[in-house]
């Protein structure tokens, strides 16, 4: 066949094209083991971060066991401490057909409420217990999302862990920072009266200085009104759904 023909050319054009996406396909099915295994660890060392078990406590903890930390002991950890996990329904009762890790959230909150089930992880390390519950919201570019950690009495926060995909750096994608999360601590998401009230970013809030943990507020982040908005809105949205599930724990209590 003559190489200078558009009949050649095209034939040349089509398997460069053909072999290229069969070798993409092959990359993606190789690879997406791995990348699930990835995601999977990251949900998990999210999850724990919130009650205090961030990357340092779990390296030294295999450290004081002569391991290295990897996917396999950090699963084990995980499952250690979080070995109650529930899928609720908007009345707060329990799926037990749904695994709660499984629940992808992006797509969760797509559905009716009436539809969606509401994943909740209970923690125990030491003798306390935690409830780490999944957010999930807008940002200003686009999706939010992270995990608040509420300590046994289901109305001080323990700990929080957010995540963006494209907030602007040096403003809205602040919200990932220690310093930023570390505002929420001993935060109180219900008032003395029991009434639900979430936590606000508020400018000007100025924590953790004032150390005022029940005003249900936190400083926003200057210059990021509509992450923060989006924040707010995410807790807010998101700690509704779980009502029924408190109001039974707190009458439990009580």
């Amino acid at each position: 066949m003559d190489r200078n023909s558009n009949i050649y050319t095209i034939l040349f054009a089509a398997v460069v094209v053909t072999v290229s996406a069969v070798l993409l396909a092959l990359a993606v099915m190789i690879l997406k083991p791995a990348q699930e295994r990835n995601k999977r660890q990251e949900k998990m060392t999210d999850i724990m971060y919130t009650i205090g078990l961030d990357d340092e406590a779990l390296t030294q903890k295999a450290i004081a066991e002569g391991k290295a930390l990897n996917y396999k002991l950090i699963e084990t950890y995980f499952n250690k401490y979080f070995n109650k996990q529930y899928a609720l329904k908007a009345d707060g009762s329990v799926d037990k057909s749904v695994k709660a890790f499984d629940i992808n959230m992006k797509t969760e909150i797509k559905k009716p409420e009436n539809e969606q089930r509401f994943p909740i992880f209970i923690g125990d390390v030491d003798g306390k217990k935690y409830y780490v519950i999944p957010l999930y919201g807008k940002g200003l570019w686009d999706d939010i999302w992270g995990y608040i950690a509420l300590e046994e009495d289901a109305n001080t926060v323990k700990g929080v862990k957010f995540g963006h995909k494209g907030e602007t750096p040096g403003l809205g994608a602040e919200i990932t920072k220690k310093w930023f999360e570390k505002q929420f601590v001993g935060e109180k998401i219900f008032d003395k009266d029991g009434s639900f009230k979430g936590i606000t970013l508020l400018k000007g809030n100025k924590d953790p200085e004032n150390n005022d943990k029940e005003d249900h507020e936190v400083d926003a982040i200057s210059g990021a009104t509509l992450t923060g908005n989006g924040v707010t809105d995410m807790i807010q949205e998101r700690l509704q759904h779980y009502l029924p599930f408190f109001k039974k724990i707190r009458q439990q209590k009580n």
